[in-house]
């Protein structure tokens, strides 16, 4: 379906299902594929978008445009996790409808935990990481006079738990929850369980939100709570979330970036190729001591370190302590005893 400015506003997918295309301000990934479900009680949202008046009304034109009755008339939003990109506009379309929003009992408590963080107390519980990871003192230093606040700092609380295993309350269809933590600790993905429109082979639908992509890997960082020092283990999380996934298979993946796919038992295989590989070649790196910074800094990204911008290096420094967590849980890696800032060598 096009609108009369020549942008692709909806696409449908059969069977009761459309995407639109939301935009995401200055970012390489472009669009969140916000998923339309129609149910017997009105249309149920998979996923939002960020919270943006550009993204907000090409949500609210896509809704008119596709014959879903517009943003008034949607029943309930399901959301995959609590990223801005997904969960942004939630709070507006519960405004604008009256609609319920659901999120796993993990995320909705960073939810909470990031509506009741101060910016200061999130900025120098960041500057203090940073510096742990071995961060140069430049690099560090905005953080310590910083105030502004982020985007998402102030999300919609969910009005519903996400169970996993459970159906979820879309009279006249069949969704269920399958837990898949990794890129956050209460990330989901949905297994329509009908028929494939199409007639695929498989196991009905499955919206992925950010877990399985069909061209690009999550970011898998550490789950970020300033006042929690448990150690968690993000990449084991993705890694077995992704095995469950692949045990599933569903004709057709609906993910929230690029475009659908299908064969998602051959995705999972190349995603934990993929990951198999980076803890290989970082052990490689691992033959003499490194912290985390030094590690990020010789790793492997789309683009050379010296091109990453600031915000994205932080993320690269968590994905790399991600990895650096998995391989010492595997025995693999392990800290040198008084090193400050921690340093890590192949065990």
């Amino acid at each position: 379906m096009v609108s009369s400015r020549g942008q692709v506003r909806a696409y449908d997918h059969g069977g009761g299902v459309r995407s639109l295309r939301v935009p995401i301000p200055d970012n390489p990934l472009g669009f969140t594929l916000v998923y339309v479900v129609d149910t017997d009680r009105g249309p149920v949202l998979v996923d939002t978008g960020w919270d943006d008046p550009g993204a907000w009304d090409v949500l609210v034109d896509g809704l008119a445009a596709c014959g879903a009755g517009g943003v008034g008339e949607v029943y309930g939003v399901v959301i995959t996790h609590h990223h801005p990109d997904h969960h942004g506009l939630s709070g507006k379309v519960r405004e604008a409808s009256g609609a319920w929003v659901a999120m796993h009992a993990a995320d909705a408590s960073i939810v909470r935990r990031t509506r009741e963080t101060r910016p200061e107390h999130w900025y120098t519980y960041m500057a203090n990481k940073l510096t742990a990871a071995g961060a140069p003192e430049e690099h560090v230093a905005p953080l310590r006079t910083a105030r502004r606040a982020l985007p998402g700092f102030a999300p919609a609380l969910p009005d519903r738990e996400i169970v996993p295993g459970e159906l979820l309350d879309l009279p006249g269809r069949r969704l269920r929850a399958i837990w898949t933590p990794g890129h956050t600790p209460g990330h989901v993905c949905l297994h329509l369980e009908e028929e494939h429109p199409g007639g695929l082979p498989g196991h009905g639908r499955l919206f992925s939100g950010d877990h399985v992509l069909p061209e690009i890997t999550p970011h898998i960082g550490l789950y970020e709570d300033p006042d929690d020092a448990t150690v968690t283990d993000p990449l084991g999380d993705y890694l077995d979330s992704l095995e469950r996934v692949g045990r599933l298979a569903p004709a057709e993946v609906l993910p929230a970036h690029q475009h659908p796919f299908t064969d998602a038992p051959a995705r999972v295989r190349d995603l934990l190729t993929h990951h198999e590989d980076r803890l290989t070649g970082l052990l490689a790196l691992l033959s003499t001591p490194l912290t985390p910074w030094q590690l990020a800094e010789r790793m492997e990204w789309n683009r050379p370190w010296a091109q990453i911008p600031y915000g994205s290096r932080n993320i690269a420094v968590s994905e790399a302590e991600a990895h650096l967590r998995r391989l010492v849980k595997l025995g693999r890696a392990e800290a040198v005893t008084g090193s400050e800032p921690v340093t890590y060598v192949a065990a």
